[in-house]
C-alpha cells in the first residue's frame, strides 16, 4: 500500500507545475499584469472603453494567456510549444503514440495525479478565499476609488479579475501544460529549468 506522503513525493506533476511557477515567476507575471490590466481595462476601471477597444484588450488578453500556456508546455522555448500543440492535433503518430503513454501512466499513478489534483484544488480555493477576502474584507475597494486609481463606476470584479489574472489563472496555465508533459512522460526537463 502507499502511504500519503509518498503519494505526495511522487506528485512530481504538482511539484513540477510549483517549480516552474517559482524558477520563471517574472515571465509568468509579466504575462499575467498583461492580462490583468486588459480584464481591469475591460471593466472599465479607467472609464469606459470602446466596443472596438474591448475586442483588441479581448485578443490581448488571450493572447497572454496563450503565450503562459506555450511557453509552459515548450519548458521555455515558445517554438517548441508551438510544435508540441501543433503535433499534438495535426499527426496520427503522435497523438497515438501519446495516447499509449498516457494510458499507461494513468493506470500506474492514478494516486499521484489525483493527489496533485487534489492539492492543485487546495491551492486554486485558498488564491480565491484571499483574493475575495482582499476585495471585500479590507478597504482596497475604497482606497482604489478614493484615490481615483480607479474609476468610480468600477465594480469590485475589477479587483477580483485583477488579481485572478495574476495568480490562479496563470498558475492553473501552467499545471494544465505541465499536465500534458507529465501524462506523456515529457517533464524530466523542467526541474532543471
Amino acid at each position: 500500500m502507499t502511504s500519503p506522503a509518498r503519494i505526495f513525493k511522487n506528485s512530481t506533476w504538482l511539484i513540477q507545475a510549483l517549480l516552474f511557477f517559482k524558477n520563471h515567476f517574472a515571465i509568468i507575471l509579466g504575462l499575467g499584469l498583461i492580462a490583468a490590466f486588459g480584464r481591469a481595462t475591460q471593466l472599465g476601471a479607467f472609464g469606459q472603453v470602446s466596443s472596438t477597444f474591448h475586442a483588441i484588450l479581448e485578443f490581448t488578453i488571450q493572447s497572454a494567456r496563450i503565450a503562459i500556456f506555450v511557453y509552459t508546455l515548450g519548458l521555455t522555448n515558445v517554438r517548441q510549444g508551438i510544435s508540441r500543440l501543433k503535433r499534438l492535433f495535426t499527426s496520427g503518430k503522435t497523438w497515438k503514440e501519446n495516447w499509449i503513454i498516457a494510458r499507461t501512466k494513468l493506470k500506474l499513478e492514478w494516486k499521484s495525479l489525483l493527489m496533485s489534483m487534489f492539492i492543485y484544488l487546495l491551492i486554486a480555493v485558498v488564491i480565491n478565499k484571499l483574493i475575495d477576502y482582499a476585495t471585500y474584507q479590507t478597504c482596497l475597494y475604497y482606497k482604489l476609488k478614493t484615490n481615483e486609481i480607479i474609476s468610480d463606476k468600477a465594480s469590485e470584479w475589477v479587483i477580483i479579475l485583477f488579481f485572478k489574472n495574476l495568480s490562479v489563472i496563470p498558475f492553473t496555465l501552467v499545471f494544465n501544460a505541465l499536465f500534458l508533459l507529465w501524462i506523456t512522460n515529457k517533464t524530466t526537463a523542467s526541474l532543471k529549468n
